[in-house]
């Protein structure tokens, strides 16, 4: 009796163990994590992409906006630092924008402005496009992962307490 329920303890701590390890894992696959070079970061693709055409880059940030072409889904997104998993830290830095191309179609109802992305990809140069009434030079990434972050879950807290939880809330 005392052996099975020691192995029964010993399967579950290796069960929790093994949740934990694919918990804390980057978002990035190793085989892609691989091909980047450590010492190329989003300031030297920025400062020149085309030099940097050809390089596999991981970056991440929040969607500035979504748009689908004949190309596939382009991304544009406001570059922030990486933090735990690759996750984009909320934090007011920024070393700028980024153009993400993706094959696929993507729903700009899913990727939307304001969402959480990290983006693995092979720099392909870079598009000068209109920011404001200035034109902007974006490093260009062509998709080869990406991971959408889950939304933040974000309450109207504009109606009484006593609303939350009776389905009631909407007005005519």
């Amino acid at each position: 009796m005392v052996k099975s329920n020691t192995c029964i303890i010993f399967s579950q701590s290796m069960f929790i163990v093994l949740l934990f390890m694919v918990g804390c894992a980057p978002v990035i696959s190793k085989q892609v994590r691989e091909e980047v070079r450590p010492d190329v970061g989003f300031r030297e693709v920025l400062n020149d992409p085309e030099r940097h055409k050809g390089q596999m880059i991981i970056l991440s940030g929040i969607i500035v906006e979504t748009e689908n072409t004949k190309e596939g889904t382009l991304l544009q997104v406001l570059q922030r630092p990486a933090g735990f998993r690759g996750k984009p830290k909320d934090v007011d830095e920024t070393g700028g924008r980024f153009l993400a191309l993706d094959s696929r179609y993507l729903d700009v109802n899913v990727f939307t402005k304001g969402r959480a992305v990290t983006i693995a990809g092979v720099v392909q140069g870079k598009r000068i496009l209109p920011l404001d009434e200035t034109e902007y030079i974006y490093p260009l990434v062509y998709v080869k992962e990406l991971y959408l972050w889950q939304a933040e879950r974000r309450y109207d807290t504009s109606y009484p307490s006593w609303h939350i939880g009776f389905g009631l809330g909407y007005s005519h």
